[in-house]
Order: C-alpha cells, then sequence, then structure tokens
C-alpha cells in the first residue's frame, strides 16, 4: 500500500512532498489515538494503525522508527492540540489567575468525550504499569506542563492577581497532581461527574491564591 493510498488523488496533486510528509504523519497519529482510546493500549500494533489509518505498516516504521518514536510523536502532537486549544481561549492575553483557571477548565473540557486526552492517559497507565520504555517521554511531558502551568502562576504573582509568597513551583505540581487524578478517576469511573469537581478545584484555587483583599471582593 502506498503512502498516499489514504488521501485523494485529486488532493495528492495538490500537495507538495513536505506536504503528504506532514499530512501523512498527522493521520497515523490520529489513527492511533482512536485504536488507543476505543480498543486499548494493546491493540496499537503497527499493523492496526496501518489499517486504520489507510497506510502501511512499513510507512508507520518509515516515519516514526519505533513504538517509542510513534508515542514521542504522538505526545508532541498532542501538545500541539493543546496549545491550539489555549490560543483559541487566549489565555495568553489573561491575567495570571485567569489564565491558570481557564487552563483547568480547558482540561476538564477534554474529559468528556475527547479522544485525544484519552489515549494520552491510557498510554501513561500502560507506561507506568508495565515499566515500558517510553516512561520518559511521559516524564518530559509532564515537566513541560510543569513549566507552563508554573509560568501561569508566576504571570498572576507579577500583575498582583497571585499571593506573592506562593511557591509558584510546588503550586504548579500540585495543580497537575490534581488534574492527573481526576483524568485517572474518569477512566477508572466514566459516569463520574466532573462539573462539580472542576467548580470545587476552582475554587479552591482563587481562595488559596488570591491576596486577601481580592478574596474579599469576590
Amino acid at each position: 500500500m502506498s503512502e498516499t493510498s489514504g488521501i485523494l488523488a485529486s488532493d495528492t496533486e495538490r500537495l507538495t512532498q513536505a506536504e503528504r510528509r506532514d499530512r501523512s504523519e498527522r493521520e497515523l497519529l490520529e489513527a492511533t489515538i482512536r485504536v488507543v482510546s476505543e480498543n486499548g493500549v494493546s491493540a496499537a500494533t503497527f499493523d492496526m494503525i496501518g489499517r486504520e489509518a489507510g497506510f502501511s505498516r512499513g510507512l508507520i516504521t518509515q516515519r516514526f522508527g519505533s513504538k517509542d518514536g510513534l508515542i514521542r510523536a504522538l505526545i508532541d502532537h498532542l501538545h500541539s492540540w493543546q496549545g491550539e486549544a489555549l490560543d483559541r481561549e487566549r489565555v495568553a492575553d489573561m491575567d495570571g489567575l485567569s489564565a491558570l483557571c481557564a487552563f483547568v477548565d480547558l482540561h476538564c473540557q477534554t474529559l468528556e468525550g475527547q479522544d485525544e486526552a484519552k489515549a494520552y492517559f491510557m498510554l501513561l497507565s500502560a507506561a507506568v504499569a508495565d515499566q515500558l520504555d517510553f516512561r520518559s517521554a511521559f516524564a518530559d511531558s509532564h515537566a513541560i506542563e510543569r513549566v507552563l502551568i508554573r509560568a501561569m502562576i508566576e504571570r498572576g504573582q507579577a500583575d498582583g492577581g497571585i499571593r506573592a509568597d506562593v511557591d509558584a513551583d510546588a503550586q504548579a505540581l500540585l495543580t497537575g497532581c490534581a488534574l492527573l487524578g481526576l483524568r485517572m478517576q474518569c477512566l477508572i469511573d466514566p459516569a463520574t461527574q466532573i462539573a462539580p469537581v472542576r467548580d470545587e478545584l476552582l475554587a479552591s484555587l482563587r481562595a488559596r491564591l488570591a491576596p486577601a483583599s481580592r478574596e474579599a471582593d469576590q
């Protein structure tokens, strides 16, 4: 099966080689997300992913080299997906505390019917449980998230919306752990009601991080 078998010929003729490569990689990553979220991590073989995407198994090896390479590319893809969501909400233009709350809210929104986030945490669970080689990829990913959250907190401290005595790095880790725990709870029990947990988490963040004067005004 050729690299472009999953793409209409009329579309392919208009694409450059680099564009065809980017498109096939994106379709392979999206197929991986679907396979993992619908059938589990063990089902995510190169054969299954290739069939789901409409490409050959050999193309996956050519593009990503190994399962570890595929997972790392998938994590990068999901970070880009998250970044686009944050850009759409103009989170970078918000004050620090509002940005942090928007980040938490957007994360909670992905808990309902989003295959991307579901696949990420299913792969994370398997990597930890089975001590797989790509655990380090998730460690790197969580470090990126921690830096992102810490930057929001530090921005809030600079603009006066977050108390100056807050340990930004510790709070970033705590927030990330809360979101991680909520996601794992949803994997264990898909019927979990997310909204009340989200509301309590947001209320807790505002109460603990806002300066006393601002908290009194809210």
